[in-house]
């Protein structure tokens, strides 16, 4: 499939709608806490969803905001490190509505990372050298986050909650697609394509089926949820 084959109208308004990413989650997860305001008192088992999404969210928050420090980031590809900072932004943004949501049914807030990821992090950090390693350590937690909070849509019993699960995941598939193309972008020697306008007709046709190789989003080894709760 040649480059000439892209659908250069969709990239182009995919790539608009990117930009706005931070106000987006923002919206969605303060319209969907808002709603779980007025929702009845969640169960323990609610709560505890709850707590262990914020630590996922706290472990990416801070895995991004090192990651933007690193010496080729910072003075590496300028849109790189503007996803990386945006992303923060947005991981804080869902941290604290699971928090706040979590406190409003009687639990209290999650500051800490998830443990478990956490040290998984920490042995992967002495082989970060390069933006790609970077790039492949947050596809990870990204994937996890989003198979987390997709499964959590069905385990929570409040109805309110799922929708601001419902809410978080789509934000957090949505960094895994643009991780993946940056990383297939990178693997082919793009480094320069990386950009915000996106030169959409001199990219290579795998970017597209590299940004999305599934349909559905898996929810396979998805967090238990008690994992990062509050002890």
């Amino acid at each position: 499939m040649g480059a000439e084959h892209i659908d250069t109208r969709l990239l182009e308004e995919l790539t608009e709608r990117s930009q706005d990413l931070n106000s987006d989650a923002r919206r969605i997860t303060g319209s969907a806490l808002t709603d779980f305001a007025a929702a009845e008192s969640a169960s323990r088992n609610d709560i505890t969803a709850l707590e262990s999404a914020a630590s996922l969210e706290n472990l990416l928050v801070s895995v991004y905001r090192s990651a933007v420090a690193l010496p080729f980031v910072k003075n590496g590809t300028k849109t790189v490190a503007e996803f990386f900072d945006t992303t923060a932004q947005q991981h804080q943004a869902h941290a604290k509505a699971f928090n706040d949501a979590a406190a409003k049914a009687g639990g209290r807030a999650q500051t800490q990372p998830d443990e478990t990821y956490e040290a998984v992090v920490t042995r992967a950090l002495p082989a970060v050298k390069a933006p790609a390693d970077v790039v492949r350590l947050a596809l990870y937690l990204e994937d996890v986050a989003a198979r987390t909070h997709t499964r959590n849509v069905t385990r929570v019993a409040d109805t309110k909650l799922r929708r601001l699960f419902g809410s978080v995941a789509p934000v957090e598939a949505q960094h895994r697609a643009t991780l993946l193309a940056v990383q297939s972008l990178l693997s082919s020697g793009h480094e320069s394509l990386i950009e915000i306008p996106t030169d959409a007709p001199r990219l290579p046709a795998a970017v597209g089926s590299a940004a999305i190789p599934e349909v559905f989003q898996p929810i396979a080894n998805a967090r238990p949820m008690p994992e990062g709760a509050m002890k």
